[in-house]
């Protein structure tokens, strides 16, 4: 049995090792605060939402079939909850009554598989009650193809037979087997044999003991008991191997389960979070990677919105067709922002997710990368400029075609002629390779070179700016400027002291 609700065809592969870049996009899209809101404290939805955001996937198939079934699951929250919870308390009863390394003879593996099996029963009849009661609300066809699974393979007669067959490895009438004498008379071909405990019944009411020779060993004989113990034990040892290893087919397929729905359940924590701070949310439409699609209404960073717990400014996007987006303007304008908001609405889309906009429309890039200006090195083990070009290396070992690439204020630790002619040959470099590149930069001369280039494949945005200095925070098309109006904030921090004034002469007669 498969979850397949995170792809169509397998299970998703939870062992994957981080993409390179791993890091520095956690850090630069703030994703901790994302994965935080999805997991509200429980470390397996942690899990489950990191490894899934970051092993995203530009296969459209994939990314729909996702999107159908957390519709499904937003308009049924209880239902996929109470999965979850099934597929929790069935891994915590594994757990506590596993079979384990210490169970190593095949007699005691078996009675310890036995057991947790009859344990696992329960929970297989509880999921397929809950497919009984809601197989047909859900039309996504991963959803729609589990419940269909779940009726089909546990139906009754599958399950009363899974109850018989072990009530009789319990063995109430004893152990059957059989054995031929090999060379030296010693035993071999062990083999158990199925009891007929109604003919033995019916032999011990009439008073006619089945046909056959027994013995009764000795009460202090501890030899005997251990010749016996390992003649029982070479009879159950297929049977042993066989329930344990149908023991673990189950609890894989409960992990499984559970590890699927955990990042469902997290998107439903992240939808409510969400919607409690007011930040729109939509289901992107994906386009191919290559197609150069890219607009949005209503964008809007969600980890700042999850942060301060209301909503936030939103921004329009029009950029169809367009490689390069350069975005200038005003200080603490909403740039860095805006950008941050376009990385995880193609991280979020790359997932299956949910984007914090009104609409978004845009192609899937085959990986997202970022490239955020750093703090001082700490240890003065390099300059930030040698570093800045360092991290820009390793980016470019792991680069595919069809990437997006997102720069903020990169390359700006050295003068602005020099970082701006590096910045221009990297760019240029990257979209010759069919890669799309997002920059938000303070140095007029990178724009204006692209600017002077011509052509239709940039767009330039500018962070609005009020005529008395107040920002919008909202981002339009629009010509870089010379001027980040710094002057504005110096202004905002350091108020200049209203002058003195001084006290009035004293009259005649005070």
């Amino acid at each position: 049995m498969q979850a397949l609700l995170l792809h169509p065809d397998r299970d998703f592969d939870w062992d994957r090792p981080d993409p390179p870049g791993t890091g520095d996009l956690v850090r630069d899209l703030a994703l901790t605060t994302l994965v935080d809101a999805m997991a509200k404290g429980d470390e397996r939805l942690r899990d489950a939402a990191r490894a899934v955001l970051l092993a995203g996937t530009p296969d459209l198939a994939t990314i729909r079939h996702r999107q159908e079934v957390l519709r499904d699951a937003i308009a049924r929250p209880e239902v996929i909850r109470e999965l979850y919870g099934l597929t929790v308390d069935a891994i915590e009863a594994e757990r506590k009554g596993g079979i384990g390394a210490l169970f190593r003879s095949p007699s005691m593996v078996l009675t310890r598989a036995v057991e947790l099996m009859g344990v696992l029963s329960g929970f297989l009849r509880r999921l397929r009650a809950v497919a009984d009661r809601e197989g047909t609300a859900f039309r996504s066809a991963g959803l729609a193809t589990l419940f269909s699974m779940l009726r089909r393979e546990l139906d009754e007669r599958y399950l009363a037979g899974v109850d018989r067959t072990l009530n009789r490895l319990t063995f109430p009438g004893g152990v059957l087997m059989s054995a031929r004498l090999g060379p030296g008379n010693a035993g071999q071909d062990y083999t158990l044999r199925r009891a007929d405990l109604r003919r033995d019944r019916l032999a011990r009411l009439v008073g006619r003991a089945p046909e056959g020779y027994d013995f009764t060993l000795a009460p202090r004989d501890e030899s005997g008991a251990r010749a016996l113990a390992e003649l029982r034990d070479r009879g159950v040892a297929v049977a042993s191997g066989a329930v344990a290893r149908s023991t673990e087919h189950v609890i894989g397929f409960f992990r499984a389960l559970r590890s699927e729905l955990a990042f469902y359940v997290g998107a439903l924590n992240l939808h409510e979070a969400l919607a409690a701070a007011g930040s729109p949310t939509c289901f992107p439409e994906a386009k191919p990677p290559g197609d150069r699609a890219l607009s949005a209404d209503g964008l809007c960073d969600p980890c700042l919105a999850l942060g301060l717990g209301h909503g936030i400014v939103g921004n329009a996007l029009e950029a169809d067709g367009r490689d390069l987006v350069i975005v200038t303007g005003a200080n603490r304008g909403g740039k860095s922002t805006f950008l941050r908001s376009l990385g995880l609405a193609a991280l979020m889309m790359r997932c299956g997710l949910f984007v914090a906009a009104r609409s978004f429309a845009s192609e899937v890039p085959e990986r997202v990368f970022t490239h955020w200006r750093r703090e001082e090195d700490a240890s003065l083990r390099s300059g930030k400029f040698d570093e800045e070009l360092a991290r820009m290396s390793a980016i470019a070992d792991a680069l595919v075609p069809n990437a997006l690439v997102l720069f903020n204020e990169s390359f700006a630790a050295t003068n602005e002629r020099e970082g701006s002619e590096v910045a221009r040959q990297i760019v240029a470099a990257l979209l010759a390779r069919g890669i799309r590149v997002a920059f938000v930069t303070h140095q007029y001369a990178l724009a204006r070179a692209f600017r002077d280039r011509g052509g239709r494949a940039t767009l330039f945005l500018r962070a609005a700016r009020g005529e008395n200095g107040t920002r919008s925070f909202v981002v339009t098309e629009g010509e870089p400027l010379r001027t980040s109006y710094g002057p504005d904030l110096f202004a905002a921090v350091f108020q200049p002291l209203a002058p003195a004034v001084e006290p009035e002469p004293a009259r005649a007669g005070q």
